[in-house]
């Protein structure tokens, strides 16, 4: 084997190994590129079967089709040397599946040529002795396409009637087809029946069932069924929303947003997708169904009141042959308005290719499809995250905002000060320019700093503020912030000289101490805090005394923010309070005082008076038009306390604005979306979590984040599966999760995933497998005194398993060692519900009275720990066991019982009521039975 074969075929073993996706597709090219270089047409045309399937499924269609008629030629010229299949390069029968349907994706190819390649591909069905259900789709999908849809049925129906082969559409992609053509033909209830069937089937395929599910969304609205619709989405889009090749399915899920109150995640959708319309230019079926369906979302953002919100990336210069050119990115309704002109353009061109009119019928169709409405509510994308000021149109509004913006802390301030400065009198540019010189310091900026300061103490000196443009002369940027060797010398020294001058002159210079002291890594300690904190109150104290309010106020918020950090939050909070209620103070101010209230009280754990404040505090920072990265750490602390404070529906969305806003600066918000994935998922929105956790993974796999930090978020990843009813996904997250904590060398939390694992497999009746990972958890931890209360949980939950399985013996020694791990560290709960497992084990075993008292001491337990609807269950199990052993008069009163203990628990008081009623008519006592059954609802 030569060196060129060597590598090559060394090659095709990678490509066969690598998922669809851009490494496969470089290491495709990679092996054409050496076939060709090599000279040798066997291996060129392994390389090319490949890259036929690797284009098909990246959506490359010109490549495709380049790439397989280069096979095709090959085959028919020497079909020995040239197999048609070719195991594992692929099957050009196969592959000629898909090329019919990629020339009728472009109105450019005639439908002389489709019907071309069509009958060709019959003829090289025939000839090879294939069946003819692989032809007959191809023939439906063309008919349908084209708008000839008598004709698309009666070959649907042939198709059916077709004995299947092994080129017939697979389970998923024939249902998921037929489903579509239901659905378009006015048939939604056959296209749910399919949907449903193929779901329920496990039917995949690669664009199943993300495909079929979006062909379901429109008729589950209209069939009144919105909780599937948006289980459908959420799944359909996570699936889909990866690959460029998918663009279709991604359009559908945008119609759906859009028509279901979901305007702002519609609007995100398309922004996210928008380059998703240049990825494949012979794709033109898919760019119009995706223009109508932005333009529905787009029309949608603009009826909820947001029409000139701004369409992020529609300035792209790629999509300028599509849209046209724009001065900056489109606003959503002038944008709307071409995009559908765009879609209207292609449209009559497939149908003067066509020549039907069935492409502008199924976009007038979308047109009123888009003034469809119904409510599904999604905890997703909302119009806070875009929020803008108002843009300043006079002279005394530029200053005004510039100024709001620098007290603010917004980085916005250093352009809107430059743009304001010739508009401002000389007070003004004297506040300017102090905010210009702090910020280009805080920077680093130094030589433009430097640069900026003559015109500075020129504003002094116009001001009247001769003593301080000298001050500022002498000391420079040194006022500023900025690092020098000797700094702090040459302060004291400038202030002890100082001690006769005007309150304010000295006011500064003891503030820049002291904040020269916040860089000191010397100064941290708690007494040199209040040190600084000191130093603070004195710079306010003569800023106050020489008449300037605003200086003395931030010297005022940083004694308190020092006076928190030495420990006393119940101090910084009384002066903060004072702050926050101070009369005559700017909103930014006051702004900044909030902030820091919230995180003081939040130290405190004050949590929810601390999101009151960090919500007042958002709404002024999107009101004055605050920078990006500003606004999400704003919204973090909001989120984080709402949090904390257990309001996870608020949490939610102040943790997708801080994360879209992070997005928007170009940084990375992973962790962001990792608690916004963790606030839906303590909502109970499981599904929703899915997404985003999902999309948290993926960030961490392709930053190679260390295994264990990948385990935590699958492991919240796995629990939305569960909570959102995915279980077989949940299995093998549980899975998942543990090895990787077993890559990250961390026993305990592998432990508890296998338990979870165990757990979950004996749910579903998988006792075997589920007794095998409940053994590794518990021998992982046993031993380990940090971990006794996962090592109580799994033995348990590994004594439930062997319960399922009747192994007793092994039932009562598991529990009996949990019951003793569960008194020893005083649980009393948890030695309660072990209590109640073991009378369900024991009445298993036939020994009642024991059962009977076992059950009535768990719910002793339960009481003891404060859940006396848990002692309710114990005492209805206990009644149970007893009618169980035909002796329903002892049984009364434990029914009696439960209903009392039933609380909040409509199903157990429910249940209670109905056996007892049936166990008092059995022992002749029809008068209590009746009055019992009184209570139930009718």
């Amino acid at each position: 084997m030569t060196g060129y074969a060597t590598r090559i075929r060394s090659l095709f073993d990678e490509i066969d190994r690598t998922p669809w996706g851009p490494a496969e597709r470089s290491l495709v090219a990679e092996a054409v590129a050496l076939a060709q270089e090599s000279g040798d047409e066997r291996l060129e045309y392994e390389a090319r079967m490949r890259q036929t399937a690797s284009a098909n499924m990246g959506g490359d269609t010109d490549l495709m089709l380049t790439s397989f008629a280069w096979c095709l030629g090959h085959h028919d010229a020497d079909p020995e040397r040239f197999p048609a299949e070719l195991e594992p390069a692929g099957d050009l029968m196969w592959h000629y599946k898909w090329m019919a349907g990629a020339l009728r994706g472009s109105p450019e190819f005639s439908s002389e040529q489709i019907t071309a390649v069509l009958d060709d591909m019959q003829t090289h069905y025939e000839r090879a002795g294939h069946g003819m259900s692989g032809v007959l789709m191809a023939r439906f999908e063309d008919a349908w396409s084209a708008g000839r849809l008598d004709e698309a049925a009666e070959l649907r129906r042939r198709l059916e009637a077709t004995p299947r082969d092994e080129y017939s559409h697979c389970d998923a992609c024939t249902r998921s087809q037929f489903a579509g053509f239901f659905a378009e033909t006015g048939d939604e209830a056959e296209a749910i029946r399919l949907v449903e069937e193929l779901v329920e089937g496990g039917f995949t395929c690669g664009e199943e069932p993300e495909h079929a599910l979006a062909r379901s969304l429109l008729p589950y609205l209209h069939a009144g069924r919105p909780d599937e619709a948006r289980t459908a989405h959420l799944r359909s889009y996570r699936l889909a929303k990866d690959n460029a090749d998918n663009l279709s399915i991604v359009a559908k899920n945008i119609v759906f947003c859009a028509v279901t109150g979901n305007e702002a995640r519609a609007l995100a959708l398309v922004e996210r997708h928008l380059p998703w319309l240049t990825h494949d230019g012979l794709n033109a079926s898919a760019h119009l169904e995706a223009l109508a369906a932005f333009a529905v979302a787009l029309d949608a953002v603009a009826a909820a009141g947001h029409p000139d919100a701004a369409v992020r990336g529609s300035d792209a210069e790629a999509l300028v042959p599509l849209i046209g050119a724009h001065d900056g990115v489109w606003p959503a309704a002038e944008l709307a308005a071409r995009m559908w002109a765009a879609a209207e353009s292609i449209a009559q061109a497939f149908d003067a290719r066509n020549g039907t009119d069935a492409q502008t019928a199924w976009l007038a169709g979308q047109r009123a499809v888009g003034a469809e409405r119904y409510e599904v509510p999604i905890s997703s994308h909302d119009f806070a995250a875009r929020s803008t000021a108002s843009v300043p149109r006079t002279p005394a509004e530029r200053v005004e905002r510039a100024l709001a913006l620098d007290q603010l802390g917004s980085i916005a301030a250093l352009e809107a000060i430059i743009d304001a400065l010739d508009d401002a009198d000389a007070e003004q540019r004297v506040a300017l320019t102090h905010g210009q010189l702090g910020i280009l310091v805080a920077l680093a900026r130094l030589e433009e700093a430097q640069a900026a300061l003559p015109a500075r103490i020129e504003a002094l000196r116009q001001a009247g503020r001769t003593a301080q443009a000298e001050l500022e002369e002498r000391l420079g940027l040194l006022l500023f912030g900025a690092d020098a060797e000797g700094a702090a010398e040459t302060l004291q020294r400038t202030l002890d000289e100082l001690h006769d001058a005007p309150a304010g002159l000295r006011a500064d210079v003891i503030a820049t101490l002291a904040f020269l002291r916040l860089k000191d890594q010397a100064a941290t300690e708690p007494d040199e805090r209040r040190r600084t904190a000191e130093l603070f109150s004195q710079a306010a104290a003569l800023f106050a005394e020489a008449g300037e309010p605003g200086f003395a106020y931030s010297q005022r918020w940083l004694q308190a923010d020092m006076t928190a950090a030495s420990g006393d939050l119940d101090a910084a909070v009384e002066l903060l309070d004072a702050l926050v209620a101070q009369e005559g103070i700017s909103d930014a101010r006051r702004a900044r005082a909030l902030l820091l209230r919230a995180r003081t009280r939040g130290g405190r754990g004050e949590y929810a008076q601390g999101a009151a404040d960090a919500d007042e505090a958002t709404r002024i920072h999107l009101q004055l038009g605050a920078d990006d990265a500003l606004v999400s750490n704003v919204f973090f602390l909001a989120g984080a306390l709402h949090e904390d404070a257990g309001a996870m529906g608020e949490a939610v969305s102040r943790y997708r604005v801080a994360a879209e806003r992070r997005e928007a600066t170009g940084a990375a918000a992973t962790d962001l979306r990792f608690r916004l994935g963790r606030a839906l998922l303590g909502a109970g929105l499981g599904e929703e979590a899915i997404e985003v956790l999902d999309q948290v993974l993926q960030e961490e796999t392709a930053a190679e984040e260390p295994a264990g930090s990948r385990a935590i978020t699958v492991g919240l990843l796995t629990r939305a599966f569960e909570q959102a009813g995915q279980f077989g996904n949940a299995l093998g997250g549980w899975e998942f999760a543990a090895q990787l904590h077993e890559e990250a060398e961390e026993p305990a939390a592998r432990a508890y995933a296998l338990k979870e694992h165990g757990r979950l497999l004996g749910r579903f009746g998988e006792i075997d497998d589920a007794i095998d990972s409940l053994t590794q958890a518990v021998e992982l931890v046993r031993g380990d005194e940090e971990q006794v209360g996962l090592l109580a949980d799994g033995l348990h939950t590994l004594a439930q398993a062997h319960q399922q399985r009747g192994d007793l013996e092994k039932v009562f020694a598991l529990l009996d060692e949990a019951v003793e791990l569960g008194r020893a560290h005083e649980a009393a709960w948890f030695v309660a519900d072990v209590l109640d497992t073991r009378a369900r084990a024991l009445a298993a075993a036939e020994r009642t009275d024991e059962a009977v008292a076992t059950a009535l001491q768990a719910a002793d337990g339960f009481v003891q720990a404060g859940d006396a609807t848990a002692a309710g269950r114990s005492e209805f199990v206990a009644a149970r066991i007893l009618v169980g052993a035909q002796r329903p008069a002892d049984a009364v009163a434990l029914y009696r019982a439960a209903l009392e203990h039933a609380g909040d628990d409509e199903a157990l008081r429910q249940t209670a009521a109905l056996e007892l009623g049936d166990v008092l008519e059995s022992l002749g006592r029809p008068a209590e039975a009746a009055e019992i059954r009184a209570t139930l609802p009718t």
